[in-house]
């Protein structure tokens, strides 16, 4: 049997029981990985119960910057008998399968084209621990202690992480280096180390950080001038209020006096919350609130009220596998359609689609601006895996110098100055943006009804069908306007010309750049876009139309995002081919490639083609 290869260039998976305290240390070996100069991409699978089921914490580590998922398993790190044999049916030929040996591996287990390494980590921890609860804690590092001397990852970056994690309680500190410790040297007397796969330092991460999107949220928005936010918890936003608190608790607090300047309050649900936001924008402050699937259904009506009665509002989507409850801590991209178009009757929001942390910090800091610039709801859409994984990006950046955008508003010169009778949606400027007033801006002037009922062009309420149909066109008119404020698309030019092209978007991002380097190697060549925003940019229909062929990739069942560009673009749709996986986990380059590569390889275009959630790819 020939064992894989490979330095710096591989996919370790530790399979463990929800709740064991397994994510720490498997996150510290993440870190160690980042710590020695070599790009990766951790990934959390976890269950949304608090104990019992099956976790998974994928870890792709690539010297190339792959740093989405690839597909298959170079390494196994099987602690969970509950999944020992999926775990080992993922696992690629002349791969590694690291498990408990203290009770022998089952016979059925066995696989003739894998190198199996057991490690007595029950026996070690029933020598070294007399407490149950330590027992189970210290297995997790006595096995990343044997990955040190398996993998050649340096010790020291070890016990830097640990020294670090416990800063101040040394006797922590102590008991976690001797488990590193048992782990390093059992491996190092019963194998010969290191691996064929293993790590070898680079210096390949220059100034990037490793940050939660969750978390870049939340910093953005404190910078952005949020002061204002209603909540309800939810799987997997709850992360970004408290994100949002953290850092306001660090920057929003007055010098002089110790006072909060900001307000997090717990709303009795996502319906309250959300109408909270509404009435805190509509008296001038910037406010927000994040939430998931179920949230945003609740939400609707109150995002329809705000986008015709021209109200800011900023929403945080982190997407997670639906309908209903589905899978609450798994991913997807499936709120598409039902952001873009919340609410009952015509309604249509701007929706901004960040790739990664640093794009999650930019646009959550953007999203006022906007919102208060087109005077309508904004929603930022990221997922599970954006937000609750930490990612590789580029240093977050902030320029001092810049004003926030509050848009049309008027002041009470302003109002002092006009000769002509105010009108809150008169469009005087033919961009469909109207000029608003703050609540109190003068004591005589500006005033007007804020309802959600139709009105005429000074706000004052009608039924006539005519003054409806030039208020609904005019909002119409607003949405075109906003196609020169969301950011542009990202797009990539294939080394060769083609007519094939491809789309993708947010979390797709990375496996789909992959993929079409897998694709050039075989000879195929794609053209791509990313979508960074909603309405579409005339780049978006022009990339179209400069094509024959377009894949759109993307993470739900019902190809969302192609029936938005069909729609809004007014496109044939055997134009667009369709990849879609939706089985909770974050898409592969492999699934991608071959699904892309299969279709090229016909030579003509086939029917829409969905990706079969859950294969192996």
């Amino acid at each position: 049997m020939k064992s894989i290869e490979a330095v710096n260039e591989f996919v370790i998976r530790f399979a463990n029981v929800n709740g064991t305290g397994s994510a720490s240390a498997n996150a510290m070996f993440g870190k160690s990985v980042f710590r020695m100069g070599i790009p990766v991409s951790p990934k959390n699978i976890f269950p949304s119960n608090i104990q019992g089921l099956p976790t998974w914490y994928e870890v792709r580590v690539s010297e190339k910057n792959y740093l989405g998922r690839r597909g298959g398993v170079d390494i196994a790190v099987a602690i969970n008998p509950q999944s020992m044999a999926q775990d080992m049916t993922d696992l690629n030929p002349g791969g590694f399968f690291i498990y408990d040996n203290t009770k022998a591996l089952d016979l059925r287990l066995h696989r003739d084209d894998v190198n199996l390494i057991g490690l007595p980590l029950t026996d070690i921890c029933r020598r070294e621990y007399s407490q149950a609860r330590q027992r189970q804690l210290f297995k997790n590092v006595i096995y990343i202690g044997a990955l040190s001397a398996l993998l050649d990852i340096e010790f020291s970056v070890l016990t830097d992480l640990v020294g670090a994690q416990f800063k101040g309680k040394e006797k922590l500190i102590a008991s976690n280096i001797h488990a590193l410790e048992l782990g390093y040297q059992y491996a190092q007397d019963n194998f010969s180390c290191p691996l064929s796969i293993r790590l070898e330092r680079r210096d390949l991460i220059g100034d990037r950080v490793l940050l939660e999107g969750n978390d870049a949220l939340a910093l953005g928005a404190v910078y952005g001038g949020a002061t204002v936010v209603p909540w309800y918890p939810l799987t997997p936003s709850t992360s970004v209020i408290e994100g949002f608190e953290k850092y306001a608790n660090r920057l929003r607090i007055d010098p002089g006096s110790g006072d909060r300047r900001f307000c997090v309050a717990q709303a009795e649900d996502e319906l309250a919350a959300i109408g909270m936001v509404i009435g805190a924008s509509w008296n001038g402050a910037r406010s927000f609130t994040a939430t998931s699937g179920p949230g945003l259904s609740l939400m609707s009506e109150f995002l329809g009220l705000a986008y015709f009665a021209e109200v800011p509002a900023v929403l945080f989507d982190i997407q997670r596998a639906g309908p209903s409850t589905g899978m609450p801590t798994r991913t997807q991209q499936s709120d598409i359609f039902a952001a873009a178009y919340a609410s009952h009757g015509d309604s249509k929001h701007v929706l901004l689609i960040p790739a990664d942390p640093k794009e999650c910090f930019e646009m959550s800091a953007d999203s006022f601006d906007l919102a208060e610039r087109l005077q309508t709801p904004v929603i930022v859409m990221s997922d599970l895996d954006l937000g609750m994984n930490d990612n590789l990006c580029a240093p977050l950046e902030w320029d001092d110098n810049r004003e926030y955008d509050r848009g049309k508003v008027l002041s009470a010169e302003d109002l002092d100055n006009m000769t002509e009778r105010y009108g809150r949606y008169l469009d005087v400027d033919g961009d469909g943006i109207c000029y608003r007033t703050l609540p109190g801006t003068h004591p005589e002037k500006g005033a007007f009804f804020t309802r959600g009922t139709s009105r005429n062009e000074y706000a004052v309420y009608t039924e006539f069908g005519d003054a409806y149909v030039k208020n609904m066109e005019r909002l119409n008119a607003k949405m075109e306007t906003a196609k020169s404020y969301v950011p542009g698309p990202v797009t990539y030019k294939a080394s060769k010309k083609t007519r094939d092209g491809v789309i993708f978007y947010g979390t797709s991002t990375d496996a789909s750049l992959e993929a079409l380097d897998i694709l050039a190697e075989q000879g195929l060549h794609l053209d791509a876009l990313r979508l960074r925003a909603f309405p579409f940019s005339k780049e978006v229909t022009d990339f179209i139309e400069s094509h024959d062929r377009i894949f759109v990739i993307e993470q739900n069942r019902d190809a969302q995002m192609r029936k938005l560009l069909i729609i809004e673009c007014d496109l044939n749709p055997k134009k667009l081919l369709s990849y879609v996986h939706y089985d909770g986990m974050p898409m592969t380059a492999l699934g991608v490639s071959g699904h892309i590569g299969e279709v090229l390889g016909k030579n003509n275009i086939t029917p829409i083609r969905k990706g079969k959630a859950g294969a192996k790819s």
